[in-house]
């Protein structure tokens, strides 16, 4: 294009010459030399107003020129912030996000099988991902400290005895209860030697053995009574003293120093350090190795289960009007959110990239993103000079002569 419009200004210089100089021999050509002479002027008005956006013309230091060049880091800041304030606007921003529907859109590709297996490819491949990248040991000692802030280390008394109380007040530990006097009542019913044995072991050696066996009988039945007492009776007094003991146990696990050491003392003996340690190491082998293999198959029910769940969250995205105006109004606010608290940073990755550009090279990529078309005004000015040309002649002629 460059070529194009110098060879026009050269074609314009030829016509000129010979205008100019056959102009005597043959008027007429005086209009065909003004025009060209015109046409002469605008190409070159133009060629310098073209090329003092990209340099100094001929390499004269003219004022106001190479304008891109010396105004580049202006150039940039200026760009930086007419994006700042006209796109990285907050209304702006959230009107547009609000115009969107993100939500509705977005259920509409989750529903669909397409959608759920892309998001289960993409979620395998990140926990894939992140597997690979966290460190072993440096997992299981975050999960060892976790244990130990929220477990080992809080006393165990206090909330122990709080969630007993509430148990024992509620009386969900009658059926333990009667599940403990059942089994006694089946053990002593299946157990009649066992209990002679015993009175028998404790009877002294001069009481003859007819009789330690008519006191084991009497043991075992008054024995056998009281069992079946105290399990057909729920008022029995066992019941209630066992009641009342559980009842004082959660009190005391709330407020006795001496209970609340000794359940400190149960629980430093079930966690120590070893333990804790091979706990966390275990826990996160198995969570590790479940799954891998998981996301690893697509067949899995831990897989087809979350592709299920998210059709199912698809589908509720496009059919529930709150939940979907919910979603899109959190996108909207944080959207906002970001460019309210943002916008100068991100308008400012313009200003600072252009600054890091080379001057002469920013120069180059701009002519030549632009350049075509402004070789069409040298064109046009060379088209427009010699009209312009020819028509002021031509004035000027009809009035003088």
């Amino acid at each position: 294009m460059k070529t194009v419009a110098t060879g026009l200004l050269a074609i314009m210089a030829v016509i000129f010459l010979i205008a100019f100089a056959f102009q005597e021999q043959y008027p007429w050509l005086q209009y065909v030399r003004a025009a060209a002479e015109g046409g002469m002027v605008g190409a070159l008005a133009d060629w310098f107003a073209v090329t003092a956006l990209f340099k100094y013309p001929m390499g004269l230091k003219i004022p106001h020129t190479a304008i891109i060049p010396r105004k580049k880091d202006q150039i940039g800041t200026s760009l930086g912030q007419f994006v700042e304030e006209n796109f990285l606007s907050e209304s702006v921003v959230q009107q547009k996000l609000s115009s969107l529907g993100l939500a509705q859109r977005a259920g509409a590709w989750l529903s669909r099988p397409e959608g759920a297996d892309r998001v289960a490819v993409e979620g395998a491949a990140l926990i894939r991902g992140a597997f690979t990248v966290l460190d072993d040991d440096a997992v299981q000692k975050v999960i060892e400290s976790m244990v130990r802030k929220h477990v080992v280390d809080p006393p165990w008394g206090p909330p122990v005895g709080r969630m007993a109380e509430r148990v024992f007040e509620e009386g969900h530990h009658h059926r333990l209860v009667d599940l403990l006097v059942d089994r006694a009542a089946e053990w002593v019913d299946g157990n009649y030697d066992v209990v002679s044995s015993v009175v028998s072991q404790r009877s002294p050696t001069w009481v003859p053995h007819f009789v330690d066996g008519l006191v084991g009988d009497k043991v075992y039945v008054e024995f056998l009574k009281f069992v079946r007492a105290v399990q057909a009776d729920p008022q029995h007094d066992v019941r209630l003293s066992i009641d009342k003991y559980l009842k004082d146990l959660a009190q005391d696990l709330q407020h006795d120093p001496v209970i609340i050491a000794k359940a400190e003392e149960i629980k430093a003996g079930i966690l120590d350090d070893p333990r804790l340690h091979d706990v966390a190491a275990r826990a996160w082998s198995t969570i590790k190795t479940a799954l891998l293999e998981a996301v690893n198959d697509p067949d899995s029910e831990l897989t087809r289960n979350f592709k299920a769940a998210v059709r199912d969250f698809g589908r509720r995205l496009t059919t529930d009007e709150d939940l979907a105006r919910k979603i899109n109004t959190w996108i909207s606010d944080g959207a906002g959110y970001l460019v309210r608290t943002y916008r100068s940073d991100i308008a400012g990755i313009i200003s600072e990239t252009v600054e890091r550009w080379d001057a002469e090279e920013t120069s180059r990529k701009i002519e030549l993103q632009v350049g075509k078309d402004l070789q069409f005004i040298r064109i046009n000015g060379t088209v427009v000079g010699a009209l312009a040309g020819l028509g002021i002649f031509s004035l000027a002629h009809a009035l003088f002569g």
